[in-house]
């Protein structure tokens, strides 16, 4: 049978319960053990693609075209795992699903209600993302106390008397707070946050503490007094140099032990070498020269807006032997020019809306212009697109439809299909779609392959009807998507590397598998450097 972890959170928000739970996982499958894991969110959209990135930081795309919370990108990069729609469960999606039904005639004769009906459609959730694996990982969102959360909570806590107690694990992840006043970390938040996930009717088995100094023995024994747990499952997990450190913090404390003591599992191997070497390569690169990188952007004032990009980079920084330095320039600043001219590389990333647009294309510009490598992704290639029309055809005010309708030279626009599109909500290019590359290109020796799959999310695309245009004066299409007769990558011929792709690479890189753009940019990055 399946067993299933279910990691609460308390206190406070943030805490790392994604990292937590992802690290549980990586440990569990370096003995042996099939894992599959799942995030529950308790906002009522039914999934994050409306949100914007100031409200709810990354959205995650799935290859089946899911829009997530960014706690997916963990998982993926932790366990190596390719997540889908299974993966990410939202009291959007659970009430749109009952309420469809109840219109639909499925519970004539009953009163609908959040039990037993909304919490069975949750459990049915538990019971999917449990299909086929030894271990299935259910991470709530939010903590202990709000509202919203209650529904997952109890579906959480159903789930251990419909079987023995050795199939359902119940981990806390709640903080310690230190006041530097009496230089003391304090228990209470903690014992509060117990009493309420208590009241719910769950009994925590394990708890993580999260704290910026390490815990005493003796506020362990103190939280275990107060909480009735074991000492030994109460588990320090302070501040770490990297969020790839946490298994190892874990492991030391024998978590993994804990949890397949409870569960009743043996441990048929030991396999951590892959993670052991990766992490040694990391610490490695903290000491090696660094490569200094700019995110040209405008969600700059959230760095969780490009956590996967921002942690892509750090793969092919490590593949190189390199660490990455980043400089966030917000598009908006007028000093934009100054701060590129410090830079060994520009990354201009997706987006949405009008804000900032004309700062990415004189960054797109500056590249071109300066001999400086050049990553565009998504809205990123769409800039450059528009600043190679402007600036190279002599297109004078060419633009995306998006931001101006009314252009003469609308080399970025909707695909028909887009045009016809009402609802917001996941109705854009969204999930894997696959991608012809040129032989004799950069894209073509990057990949080291002719066809390619990647992750995309947008409704606008490079209009194909200028590409001979562009082609003519030195803008190679190097990536096609045939069956749609959409570009896919461009790139530029007198240029030591400039790429703009309209997907997102970030969200496949994984710390065991760096995605070769990352590795081909900040190696031509180094190379600049070198060269400067």
């Amino acid at each position: 049978m399946t067993r299933y972890i279910f990691v609460t959170g308390g206190v406070v928000s943030s805490l790392g319960k994604g990292i937590t739970a992802a690290s549980i996982g990586r440990l569990l499958k370096a003995h042996g053990l099939s894992v599959n894991i799942v995030k529950c969110d308790p906002y009522i959209n039914v999934d994050a693609g409306t949100m914007a990135p100031f409200q709810h930081g990354e959205v995650f795309v799935t290859d089946d075209g899911a829009e997530t919370d960014l706690d997916l990108g963990y998982y993926e990069r932790f366990l190596g795992l390719d997540t889908t729609r299974v993966n990410i469960v939202t009291a959007g999606q659970i009430y749109q699903a009952v309420i469809a039904r109840e219109r639909e005639g499925g519970y004539l004769g009953q009163t609908v209600q959040v039990i037993p009906h909304i919490t069975d459609e949750i459990k049915k959730r538990f019971l999917k993302a449990g299909e086929g694996v030894d271990i299935a990982i259910i991470e709530i969102g939010g903590t202990v106390g709000d509202i919203e959360s209650l529904p997952f909570l109890e579906a959480a806590r159903q789930m251990r008397p419909d079987r023995t107690r050795n199939d359902v694990l119940y981990l806390h992840v709640t903080l310690v707070p230190y006041l530097s006043a009496s230089d003391e970390l304090k228990t209470k938040p903690t014992q509060h946050s117990v009493n309420k996930l208590r009241e719910i009717g769950i009994d925590p088995d394990i708890i993580v503490c999260r704290a910026e100094k390490t815990l005493s023995r003796e506020i362990k024994n103190k939280i275990a007094l107060f909480t009735s747990v074991p000492k030994e499952a109460v588990i320090d997990c302070p501040d770490a140099q990297s969020i790839y450190d946490v298994p190892f913090l874990l492991k030391k404390q024998g978590l993994d032990e804990q949890i397949m003591m409870l569960l009743r599992l043996r441990s048929g191997k030991w396999d951590f070498d892959e993670w052991t070497d990766f992490v040694k390569k990391l610490k490695d690169a903290s000491c090696a020269p660094a490569v200094r990188i700019a995110i040209a952007g405008k969600y700059t004032k959230l760095k969780d807006s490009y956590k996967s990009l921002v942690e892509a980079i750090n793969h092919g920084a490590i593949a190189n032997g390199v660490k990455a330095e980043f400089d966030y320039v917000d598009v908006e600043e007028k000093d934009c020019r100054e701060r590129l001219a410090k830079a060994d590389g520009l990354i201009v990333p997706g987006g949405f809306g009008d804000r900032g647009i004309e700062g990415k294309i004189e960054a797109v510009r500056y590249a071109r212009e300066n001999k400086l490598p050049f990553l565009g992704i998504c809205l990123g290639m769409q800039c450059a697109v528009i600043e190679f029309a402007r600036n190279v055809l002599g297109y004078k005010g060419a633009h995306s439809s998006e931001f101006e309708p009314k252009t003469k030279y609308p080399v970025v626009d909707l695909m028909a299909a887009q045009k016809k599109v009402k609802d917001k909500g996941g109705s854009m290019r969204l999930g894997s779609y696959p991608c012809s590359i040129k032989p004799g290109t950069l894209a073509r020796n990057v990949y080291g392959a002719a066809e390619i799959n990647e992750r995309h999310r947008h409704r606008y695309e490079f209009n194909h009807k200028y590409v001979p245009a562009y082609e003519k004066k030195g803008m190679t299409i190097s990536g096609t998507n045939k069956k749609l007769n959409l570009p896919e990558m461009v790139e530029i011929k007198k240029h030591p590397w400039f790429m703009g792709v309209q997907f997102h690479p970030e969200f496949k890189s994984k710390p065991l598998a760096p995605h070769p753009l990352f590795c081909s940019f900040i190696a031509a990055a180094v190379k600049n450097q070198k060269k400067d």
